[in-house]
Order: C-alpha cells, then structure tokens, then sequence
C-alpha cells in the first residue's frame, strides 16, 4: 500500500504542475529554455546569462525612451493575478514595471516600483485584472545618468485567489468598507431621457441587490436588480451597478433606493447642458486680468477694480521688466533683457496671479475648439456660435462670445512676444507671476508684489504660434484685420521657434511666485503648431513638418489625460481629423481612422469602470486634475462620435458626465452649483470666502480640480493620508493639489458641455 499511495501522490503533484504551468502566463520566466519571447527598445540590449535575462542600458531619456518587455499576455478582468520575479543590478535603481495594454492608449492594469541592487531582490505584488485586451509587461528603464545593467530571473504572473491589499478605505478583513454607508451615488444634476441612466452602489454583498426608482413624492415607478462590477481598487472596495436606461418619463426630484437609503435627487429629461455650457463660459470673465469686473455682468459679489494695472500699491503688467538677479541667474544663466513690456489682460491662470502661456494658449485653443465645433458639426444651429451666449461686456458686438472670449486671451499672448531687435525676437515668454508668493485672501488689484516676464521658451512659442494660427481662420469673418494680425505672429513665432528649438523651462523655481510650468520636450508642440498651421493656410511646409514628426502615425492619446498643457499632440491630431480637408485623402483616413479607434478603445475601458468614467490611470492613482483628464478623454471620444457617428461613443460620453456631476465616491458634483452637495471652497485668492466673509465663493460653474493620490498640500498631508484614489479630496481652500481652479480645467468643461448640449 505504501507504493501506492507514493503513486497517487506522484499523479496528484503531477496534476499541479500541469495546472501552474496552464495559470502560468509568461512563458520561459526562469530563462532557462531560451523561450521567453522579451523584446528591447530604445538600444537597451538583451542577453541571456547563466539563466537570467539582463539588459544593458544607455544613459539619458526619459523612463518611457528605454525599455524592456515581453508581448502576448492574456488576463481575465476580475481576477487577481501574482506578479513576481528577482531582479539585480550594480549599484541600486528603481524603475517602474507595468502590466499595461499592449497597444493605445496603453492602460495599465498594474504598476510596480521596482528596484534592483548587487544582491537579488524579489519583487512581488497582486493586483485585480480590469481588461481582457492582450496585455504587455513593460518595464522603464531611462532616464539614468549613466549607462547600466539590469538582469531579471524568475518572472512569473500567475492567477491566485485572492485581492490585492485594498486602499485606505477599505476595513479589515471580514467587515464592509466605511463607504458602504453611502447611498445610490448619481448624477444629482440630471440623465438624458433617451440616454444611460446608471448609479453606482458600494456593496461587499456577493449577491444581487434590489432597487427602486421613485418620483418626488415618493412613488416607486421602476424597479430591478443591480449588477455585480467587481472590486474596484480606486475606492478599496466591491461595487455594484443599478441600471435604469429603460425608464423614459421626464422629472424632477428622482432618486434610487436600495435598502433604506435614498439617494440624492436628480432629473430625467432636464435640459443640464445648455445651462452648463454658459456658466463654464462666463466663469472666464471675472478670470480676466487688467479690466473692471462689473457687478452687473459677473454678479454683484464678483464686481472688482481692475487686476494689476499699477494702480497704487499694485505693481501691475502695463510696464514688466524680466526677472533679474540670483534667481535669474540660477534659472536661466546670462540671460537678461534690457526691455520692459506692457502684458496687461489675459486670464488669471488658476487661483493665483500668475499667467503662463503655455496653458493660456491650450486653454484659448479649446474655446475656438467648441467654437469651431459648432460650426463645424452643430448642424448650423449651435449656440457655441451666439453673440449672447455668456454673461461678458462683449454681448451683442457682432462676434460670437466665444471668439470674444478667447480674443481676450490671444491679445495677452501677442504682447508676451519679443519685441524686434532684441536677442530672442519673437519668441514668446514663457510666464509672467509675482516675484514671490501671496496668500488668500487677495483681490488681484490689491497684490503689491513685484512681476516678472520669464524667459522665453520654445514650448510657449510654438503653442502660440498653433493657437495664433486656430484664431486666424475662425476670425477671419468677423474681423480681416485681427485674423491677418494673428496669421502673421503664428508664422513669425514658427520661424522663431525654429531658429530657437531647444529653449526648455526649468524647474526649480516654483517657490518663486509662479508653478513651473517646465517642459524639456517639445516634439508634440512642433506637431500642434504645424497642424494648425496647414489646417490654416494648406502650406506644404508645415505638411513636411508633420510628415517627419514622431506624433504623424504614432500614439497621442493617453487613459490618464489625452492632451495636457505639456503635451498638447492630441489637439493637432484631433483638429487634422476634423477640419483637415487639405490633407492627401489617404492621409485623412489614417488620422480620421486613428481617432475614431482611440474613441473606442476609450469606450471599452470606460464599460469596466462601475463609475462610468472614462479614466483609469497607472497603479490607478488619481493625478492632479483627475476630473480635467477625465473631459480630455470625452473630448475624444466625441471627436469619435463627430467623425462615426456611433451613437455608442455619444452615451459613453453622456455617461462619463455623472462622474463629474456626483457618481463618485465623494457622492458630490464637482461642479459649483450643480447637484444636491458641490465645491464650495476652491482655492483662489479672491474667491476665499472660507477664510473672509467679505468675500464671494467660486460662482456658479466653477470646476473642481479632483481628487489627487499625491499629497502635495497641508490639507492632504494631514487628512487624506493613505487616501483610496477617489477620495483624496478636500472642499476646502487650501487643498490647492484636488480643489483649485484652472482656466484649462474649465475649457474643457465649455467644451464637453456644449458638445452634451448639441449632439444628439
């Protein structure tokens, strides 16, 4: 019998092995079969040693410019997959390893801080597959300062039972989350009559649970059963699904009841968007800088004198010279500039005095963006084309307020250029701030803090001359003069940025009365100005341009954010497959072809989130502007949606609104004024009612940046610590790194909400 039993067993053990090897997903990770399939890029070379894969990898670059990875890696969303390996290196390194999709817009469902150092290191981590697309193991190895060497033995992803370690919120082992206490979360504002009609629920329940649909008075008049939606590690906990698209009877005053909890209210049917679209555009008005803000126009409670028009004690931009002494020198070496520039108006950047180019020019080009839109694709009857459509002194002037509005900005931009015959002629300065920082509250006429113009740089130029170049054909009907005026600075500063094409901000003087704002790539702002440029004048030199340029064919939109102030390619892609008629018509297809496809792919990652957004960034983090990041992706999808017309890509986009506007773990709209409970208290220096009664909350239409896995204020240090990514956020206003306000922010809010309110 003790044979036999040595048999059995023998055949049991057989059959685990068999089993591990089925579950096992990377093929040859002990390197000792030379199977494995891993690949390099970016001259990191490979060699397999004595049953180990090692890497020799150059100096330079950023993370992404060197890496390793090997291909054909299929996971099951909902299941929790071990990752493991050792890894040994001389001298010690850290890099970042990735368990992503394998093709744009490269979502990673995993991210590990690897390390590596003379004796071997074992890696391990578990995490919840949220993608059945074929994945890719990728790991980062630029950006060193010196050339070195990595070698990996053992490298094993295997499905296990069990989660990863949950977030901050999620309770010990055996007890539901504390954000199970939260009700059916919603869109308080409102859901489109014939579109999705979804709320989230945070529930360890492994069952089903049931719901009802009441009216205001308390009627049940829909009823069902939610929809298991898996763990979701942005909140640490399980989630489930009420689905209620069926129902089409408009309303008011709705809610969804699971057990005894009610949700807050919210509408079917009510026109959210029309609405929308004007506060997010007249949220811009009292963001102007060098102009009275009248009680009449803003309200009475946002009425202020002028900003920094040197009045009194404010020192004011109509007479700026260039910063200048110890700092100058540590930032920009030898530079200096013997003029002074008037650079009065623009916009206030975000809640404090600062202007910078490079997002004022962004943030322009998406209000001709919606502008151009409307025309475009509105059907000829948009509102983004109305003389009356925000609460401006421009009303009723004969150019759609839109123009009016973002003019307001071009003509700040033109003034930061400089001036001919001085070193740098036409380049564009790259910021302009305080010489040190201010506190709240302080109304903008009232900083007596010295300004500075910065240095020029390439990037702030080139996105001038894209968005110079935007403005030159939408203005063109309504005012020649002003359209050849900004044609003229596009081509001027394209020339200038040429002549100067590595003129990088720095990044070291963000206690200096102004963010950085720092940029040592400018290949995507290159890529944006060309393509404004061609879309404007169909000249064959700004086509060569794009021809040769790495954003031509290859990926530009991101999960985390598809456009950035810092990475601005998105924009040149999707106006080229919008408005680019001029282009070779296989060349159109291809960008056409390549939008509409990262629409979709935006589309099935959005169909695994239990909230509805389109957004799921590395090691599911939320970044600084999560709810920003969160529009961009809408904003291509509907670039999808003009292009296909797949109305799947429209309800995506309608859906991904409710996160916005209260279907999150907040259980708030981030939007003032919109919803049962909104921010109240977004940091700025003159809307800090919070800290001075005398002054006025944000107005009505303000966004809220969202929340931020990085503590990078007081307020998140000592109250959100281990924080689950939805919910590293604060209503307050000195939680500047999730609640301040920003004019790119609130661009790309006019233009998804004006999109909402026309498309149909």
């Amino acid at each position: 019998m003790r044979n036999g039993v040595a048999c059995v067993a023998l055949v049991v053990l057989g059959l685990l092995l068999v089993q591990a090897r089925a579950a096992e997903t990377i093929v040859d990770g002990a390197f000792d079969q030379a199977r494995d399939g891993f690949w390099g890029s970016g001259d990191v070379v490979l060699s397999r040693e004595d049953g180990k894969l090692c890497a020799a990898v150059p100096a330079g670059g950023q993370a992404w410019d060197r890496l390793m990875g090997v291909n054909d890696i299929r996971l099951k969303p909902g299941k929790a997959y071990r990752l493991s390996m050792t890894t040994e290196a001389r001298g010690a390194r850290r890099f970042p390893i990735l368990v992503q999709r394998a093709s744009e817009p490269w979502t990673a469902q995993a991210r590990i801080d690897g390390h590596a150092d003379e004796k071997a290191a074992d890696i391990s981590t578990i995490f919840v597959a949220t993608e059945a697309d074929t994945a890719q193991l990728v790991f980062h190895l630029g950006g060193a300062p010196a050339p070195w060497r990595l070698c990996i033995d053992d490298v094993a992803l295997v499905q296990v039972d069990a989660k990863p370690a949950a977030a901050s919120v999620a309770a010990p082992s055996g007890r539901a989350s504390p954000l199970e206490a939260l009700p059916a979360l919603v869109n308080q504002a409102g859901y489109f009559l014939d579109g999705p009609k979804r709320a989230t629920i945070i529930s360890s329940s492994a069952k089903p649970l049931d719901f009802k649909l009441v009216d205001a008075s308390g009627a049940t008049v829909g009823e069902g059963t939610t929809k298991l939606a898996g763990f979701d590690p942005t909140v640490g906990a399980d989630t489930h699904v009420a689905d209620f698209s069926v129902f089409h009877r408009a309303g008011e005053g709705y809610r969804i009841i699971v057990g005894d909890a009610a949700s807050f209210p919210f509408a079917v049917g009510r026109d959210v968007y029309s609405r929308l679209r004007i506060d997010a555009l007249s949220w811009f008005y009292p963001q102007r800088s060098g102009i009275e803000i009248e009680g009449s126009i803003a309200g009475a409670a946002y009425a202020r004198p002028a900003g920094h028009i040197g009045e009194g004690e404010n020192r004011g931009d109509t007479d700026v010279g260039c910063l200048s002494g110890s700092v100058a020198e540590a930032l920009y070496g030898d530079w200096r500039c013997d003029y002074r520039l008037d650079v009065a108006g623009g916009w206030y950047d975000a809640g404090d005095n600062g202007k910078y180019s490079v997002n004022g020019a962004v943030s322009a080009a998406q209000l001709l963006g919606t502008f151009e839109r409307g025309m475009a694709y509105g059907g000829g009857a948009s509102a983004a084309l109305s003389d009356s459509l925000s609460r401006v002194p421009e009303n009723g002037n004969g150019v759609p307020d839109l123009l009016d509005e973002a003019r307001w900005e071009l003509e700040f931009l033109m003034k930061m250029v400089v001036p001919d015959g001085q070193p740098l002629a036409g380049m564009v300065h790259h910021k302009i701030h305080d010489t040190a920082w201010t506190l709240p509250p302080l109304l903008p006429h009232m900083d007596a803090e010295e300004r500075a113009l910065h240095h020029p740089s390439t990037a702030a130029t080139l996105d001038f001359a894209a968005v110079a170049a935007q403005g030159a054909r939408l203005f063109a009907a309504y005012d020649e003069a002003f359209s050849q005026k900004l044609l003229t600075a596009a081509r001027k500063a394209w020339l200038a940025a040429a002549a100067n094409p590595v003129l990088y901000a720095p990044t070291s003087d963000g206690l200096q009365g102004g963010g950085d704002y720092d940029d040592d790539d400018v290949t995507d702002e290159r890529y944006w100005a060309a393509a404004e440029l061609f879309i404007t004048t169909g000249e064959k030199k700004y086509l060569t341009v794009l021809h040769a340029s790495p954003y031509w064919a290859g990926p530009v939109f991101s999960p985390a954010g598809a456009f950035h102030w810092r990475n601005p390619a998105a924009l040149g892609r999707i106006n080229l497959a919008l408005y680019g008629e001029k282009l070779a018509k296989k060349d159109l297809s291809m960008i056409r072809k390549s939008v509409v496809s990262a629409a979709g792919n935006f589309l099935k990652l959005q169909q695994k989130e239990p909230f509805g957004q389109i957004y799921r960034p590395a090691e599911n983090r939320y970044d600084w502007g999560s709810n920003y990041a969160i529009l961009q992706n809408m904003l291509v999808m509907a670039a999808g949606y003009d292009l296909s017309g797949d109305k799947a890509l429209l309800q995506g986009i309608r859906e991904s609104m409710d996160y916005i506007l209260g279907r999150n773990a907040m259980n708030m709209s981030y939007i003032t004024g919109y919803g049962s409970v909104s921010p109240q208290n977004q940091h700025s220096r003159w809307y800090a009612h919070q800290l001075d009664p005398a002054f006025p909350n944000p107005p009505v239409g303000s966004l809220a940046g969202g929340p931020n896995s990085t503590a990078v204020d007081e307020i998140a240090r000592s109250r959100l610590q281990d924080c689950a990514p939805q919910t590293c956020y604060a209503d307050d206003i000195a939680a500047y790194g999730s609640n301040e306000i920003a004019i790119n922010w609130n661009a790309s809010l006019v233009s998804v909400a004006s999109f909402l309110a026309d498309a149909r």
